[in-house]
């Protein structure tokens, strides 16, 4: 378990939006290290951790996350991509989920968007802000964001100064190819 070069890129467009965070609910999946919850928390936002259910080990290290960063109240919920469980059933709506770098396996996908989908009943206006590092040209979002009735804006990194190789001191995220995407549902009506 390590910081990822996506968690850096995400983290410096929530201190980019650091304004706007108090009082927000804002739930990580997949948060590993949980740097951009992390910063989100710091930032006045109320967090929920959350990694796979499936995998104790990461969900310590969540915990172990917010003690190091004084930051002991911090819920952290196991919740498996797909998967309905009594911890996603009892989620309250979110204002913004954090999704750094779980756009890794093409067959993880389309249960990332199912539980982004159920979450997005909860609060119709919520987004998701998700950066994802670029692996392969052959893989796409689009047809599945397409079949879920999202849409995905594409915020290039020079908006939030992200487009260099090292960001706050950090060598993240290198020469990694990172994309940050807003993620939410297609009708504004909603």
């Amino acid at each position: 378990m390590y910081v990822w070069p996506c968690a850096v890129v995400l983290a410096q467009y929530l201190w980019f939006h650091r304004r706007s965070l108090p009082g927000k609910a804002i739930l990580e999946i997949g948060a590993g290290v949980s740097l951009p919850g992390i910063l989100a928390a710091k930032c006045g936002a109320e967090v929920i951790l959350s990694d796979s259910s499936e995998l104790p080990h990461c969900l310590e290290v969540c915990r172990q996350s917010c003690q190091m960063n004084n930051l002991p109240q911090l819920q952290v919920v196991g919740l498996t991509w797909g998967h309905v469980s009594w911890d996603l059933l009892a989620l309250p709506p979110q204002d913004i989920i954090l999704a750094s770098d779980v756009f890794f396996e093409p067959e993880d996908f389309e249960d990332i968007l199912t539980t982004i989908y159920f979450l997005m009943q909860k609060n119709p206006k919520v987004q998701l802000w998700a950066t994802y590092q670029v692996r392969s040209a052959d893989w796409s979002l689009e047809a599945l964001l397409y079949k879920w009735d999202m849409k995905c804006v594409r915020i290039p990194l020079e908006s939030f100064d992200a487009d260099k190789e090292d960001i706050a001191e950090s060598a993240l995220p290198g020469r990694h190819t990172v994309e940050m995407l807003v993620i939410s549902f297609a009708k504004d009506s909603l």
